[in-house]
């Protein structure tokens, strides 16, 4: 899970064209997204040695534009822009942007399966934080899930070790900017197709990301350090597009357990060119922090069926 990844929160309409599913072109998106965001990391992290965030993060947005603008036009083109909503595109681009910078700066200070591990509380943070902002009921058993996965956080980042490192700390506000950037998302969904919502985060981005980055003292990247900042923002273009397809042709359920596949990828990919070796308590926090999301997960599908039970019995009595 990276900063700027959120599931898409609108399905195609039954009936239509897009409404051809494929559960196992499904999983195989998820999986090339997940291997590709992990990529993307493993490469931000390459760079956090020699470029500022600031640069980073310029890159990954400006250089995406021509990746997003290929699904504005498959979604109307320029048409599809139109929002009344400005102001809520703008917090929402504030969240995952700053989310997004706290996350890259965390990957240069702390191994990178760490990082990533602490960033799966993330949607703990948005059902803690979906009850009071989105007043949507949470029950006593995905209080307690949140509760456990919040556990696994601590094991983690080990307090009792000392005071948290500043790589921990920037990953745990990462993980509740994405989650406040989740719910935004959710709330965009109901009025604005996906491909709106991440054209003026883009565009935003690239603004903002060029203001931080000149003043931040510009440094101009050549050669292959050019092609890797290229790269970040393509590669990380790719991953959300092949999730957006994950979910399209695939259920939740199916597709979203496979996220945590990145642990496993930025664990390998961290032994082979940082000989980082996690510690077992890494390990074993992240086993919580899945766990409590699996059940979540769990809980969320059931929820869903039992409404849709009941719906016609609604209907009835009206």
């Amino acid at each position: 899970m990276t900063a700027d990844a959120a599931r898409p929160a609108s399905r195609p309409a039954p009936g239509s064209a897009a409404d051809a599913r494929s559960p196992r072109f499904g999983v195989a998106m998820m999986m090339a997204s997940v291997f590709l965001f992990a990529i993307m990391d493993a490469t931000v992290k390459w760079l956090g040695d020699s470029y500022p965030t600031s640069h980073i993060v310029l890159f990954r947005c400006a250089a995406a534009l021509p990746v997003v603008w290929i699904f504005v036009i498959r979604a109307g083109g320029a048409a599809s822009l139109r929002t009344r909503r400005p102001g809520v595109h703008l917090l929402r681009s504030l969240f995952g942007l700053s989310a997004m910078g706290l996350a890259f700066w965390a990957f240069s200070q702390m191994r990178l399966a760490d990082a990533v591990a602490i960033l799966f509380a993330a949607p703990l943070f948005m059902t803690a934080l979906a009850a009071p902002l989105l007043k949507e009921p949470v029950g006593p058993r995905r209080w307690t899930a949140v509760l456990l996965g919040f556990v696994g956080v601590l094991v983690v980042v080990n307090p009792g070790a000392g005071v948290l490192t500043v790589g921990a700390w920037a990953a745990l506000a990462a993980a509740i900017l994405m989650a406040l950037a989740m719910i935004t998302i959710r709330k965009l969904s109901s009025t604005e197709p996906a491909s709106t919502i991440a054209f003026y985060f883009t565009v935003t981005g690239s603004l903002l990301g060029l203001g931080w980055a000149l003043a931040d003292g510009w440094r101009a990247p050549a050669g292959v350090d050019l092609a890797l900042l290229l790269a970040v923002g393509v590669v990380g273009a790719l991953a959300q597009y092949a999730m957006t397809l994950a979910f399209r042709h695939a259920e939740v359920a199916q597709v979203a357990p496979l996220e945590y596949g990145a642990l496993i990828w930025t664990s390998l990919i961290g032994y082979l060119v940082w000989a980082e070796i996690p510690e077992a308590r890494v390990w074993i926090g992240a086993a919580i922090i899945i766990g409590s999301g699996l059940y979540m997960l769990y809980r969320e599908r059931r929820v869903g069926e039992v409404r849709r039970l009941r719906l016609p019995r609604l209907r009835g009595r009206a």
